[in-house]
């Protein structure tokens, strides 16, 4: 499963593109985000609430596959330009974490 598939089947809307081709092997569900640093998984898909520029540090350091705002969550300017300086994709899910991450094991 890659990024791209992701958002195909799950009707996720991009807010910043990057790498569609990377691939998702994991997923993750956290709002903390000291707590998300140590323990993502590489490629995985992050879904939180936090739209701001320290998730997308956090992104960087974890090496997420993409971030996946949930909840109609939003991004906001700076987080969405530091995304795009550093190549990180971010998606948009109306679904709260539970019910995207059910759907998403199901895929991968």
């Amino acid at each position: 499963m890659n990024v791209k598939n992701l958002i195909e089947k799950l009707n996720l809307k991009i807010l910043v593109e990057d790498d569609l081709d990377r691939e998702v092997k994991d997923c993750y569900i956290g709002d903390l985000l000291s707590w998300v640093m140590g323990r993502a998984p590489e490629d995985s898909a992050w879904l939180t609430v936090m739209g701001n520029i320290n998730s997308i540090a956090v992104a960087t350091l974890a090496d997420v596959s993409c971030i996946i705002l949930v909840e109609n969550a939003a991004l906001d300017d700076d987080a969405k330009a530091k995304a795009e300086m550093h190549g990180v994709n971010i998606l948009l899910s109306e679904e709260n974490s539970y019910s995207l991450a059910v759907k998403i094991s199901g895929l991968i």
